[in-house]
């Protein structure tokens, strides 16, 4: 392989980075969601386009000697990753892990260690002696507390339980309110087809809010540090020691964990695409072709 191509793709938006076989970055792009449990067709459209977009002076005779290690959402669901693999792909080699994987790998330059990946959604992983140990991950609305689709969704519940007089109205539920020209009905129907990234894009109104002292914002920033702490807790007891948080969420709610978790954070080395370069290197297959 003359190219490796490493690709973080979660439920809001997928980024690839393109290196020579001597590892000399040739591009980076981001573009739309590659969580594979929106859609195989979907995720793989947003792959080729992001390479694309990173290669460029690259032409499509190029793919063939592409080897891509590709760390996605969803892809712990067993059907999903198979139906994913499947997918005819113009590239010489493929490998397929979750976001958290490769988010881990990065963050440890390949070796053990754990990592707590918190952005739409939310996952932890520790990689211990050639094994990876998972706590949550199972996609929202199911799983994923800590995330910024969880933040959304119960964002949107206490504004619609303020607009009905049962808690205090802030400015952040006002802010909610606006943001759907204060039509009740209208909330009401986006909620049928809203995906994870449309709850998600709240998570930057909730961390303004509570650091102006809105109430409303610190009651929901405390419950998300009360969420990431549930994890950490899994994950130390599954053998961790130090842990990384990755992702928009974790990598602002250091704050408001308590001290002793506050401790057990460590910087990572790397970032996910970091991890889905080393994966493209070698086979990391979560499940057997």
């Amino acid at each position: 392989m003359r190219y490796y191509v490493g690709v973080d793709g979660g439920g809001t938006s997928c980024r690839a980075r393109i290196t020579d076989h001597h590892g000399h970055c040739l591009g980076e792009a981001k573009t739309g969601s590659a969580n594979i449990l929106l859609g195989a067709d979907v995720a793989m459209a947003s792959i080729i386009d992001a390479i694309a977009t990173a290669a460029a002076g690259l032409t499509e005779d190029c793919y063939p000697a592409m080897s891509v290690g590709l760390a996605l959402a969803g892809a712990e669901q067993r059907s999903a990753w198979y139906e994913f693999m499947a997918q005819p792909h113009p590239f010489g080699a493929v490998s397929l892990n979750t976001d958290a994987y490769g988010a881990c790998l990065g963050a440890w330059d390949g070796n053990d260690g754990a990592i707590l990946i918190a952005g739409t959604g939310s996952c932890g992983i520790l990689i211990k002696d050639a094994k990876q140990h998972v706590v949550g991950g199972r996609e929202f609305p199911i799983s994923d507390q800590g995330g910024g689709a969880v933040m959304g969704l119960r964002l949107i519940q206490q504004t619609l339980l303020a607009h009905d007089g049962i808690r205090p109205m802030t400015a952040l539920a006002e802010h909610v309110l606006d943001h759907f020209n204060r039509d009740i009905d209208a909330i009401v129907s986006w909620s049928k087809t809203a995906r994870p990234c449309d709850y998600g894009q709240f998570s930057p109104a909730i961390f303004a809010a509570a650091y102006r002292g809105d109430a409303l914002g610190i009651e929901l920033l405390n419950q998300t540090a009360a969420d990431i702490e549930m994890w950490m807790k899994a994950l130390i007891h599954r053998g961790a020691d130090k842990i990384c948080l990755m992702g928009s969420i974790a990598e602002r709610i250091k704050p408001w964990l308590i001290p002793p978790l506050q401790q057990r954070v460590a910087t990572p080395l790397g970032d996910a695409m970091d991890g889905a370069l080393a994966m493209a290197r070698s086979c990391h297959n979560l499940y057997p072709l």
